[in-house]
């Protein structure tokens, strides 16, 4: 078994035993180190809930712990572009396969839809993670730029935690036990 099949492996044990936590720590480490793969993990988080006889409104603490982690999270990467600037993080994005003037159309691209692409940015997998950069480098207001971060996340949560939650009840299993 490969290294990140067993750390998926334990990060779903993990979500069993603490459901609440789990989605916390997922969105927070997911934001931070990008192959955590939130799409497969609040789905799961949502089956889960859905198996243990959590009612929806059970749900919802699981949907904003998911939001307060991936804020979190994805702060911390917008206070490095922030304070690193534009030169230090060219040197590191280059080994991301990212060039200068891929960073300018961004940048471009960020200045033009700044609000809305933080907040939809925190919906589209792999830009969840990257509309930090921009964000940071281009100085958006914290304040500003918690608010998108937090209310984008809040959208990927729902649809997330929830996807998996209806499938649960979709396919008959309710609140029966997996064998």
């Amino acid at each position: 078994m490969e290294p990140f099949d067993s750390f998926l492996i334990w990060i779903a044990e993990f979500l069993g035993e603490h459901l609440y936590e789990g989605i916390f720590l997922a969105a927070l480490i997911e934001t931070i180190i990008p192959p955590i793969p939130t799409l497969a993990i609040f789905p799961t988080a949502g089956f889960l809930a859905s198996q243990q006889g959590i009612p929806l409104i059970g749900v919802i603490p699981m949907i904003i712990l998911g939001a307060i982690g991936a804020t979190i999270g994805t702060s911390a990467i917008y206070l490095i572009a922030l304070k690193l600037g534009r030169v230090v993080l060219l040197r590191y994005l280059c080994y991301l396969k990212i060039s200068e003037k891929k960073l300018a159309r961004v940048e471009v691209w960020f200045e033009k839809y700044g609000d809305k692409a933080v907040f939809f940015g925190r919906m589209v997998p792999v830009m969840r993670e990257m509309i930090s950069v921009p964000a940071g480098l281009l100085k958006m207001k914290i304040p500003k730029f918690v608010m998108f971060t937090f209310a984008g996340s809040c959208v990927w949560s729902t649809g997330t935690i929830l996807s998996g939650y209806y499938f649960s009840e979709s396919i008959g299993l309710g609140t029966t036990t997996l064998p």
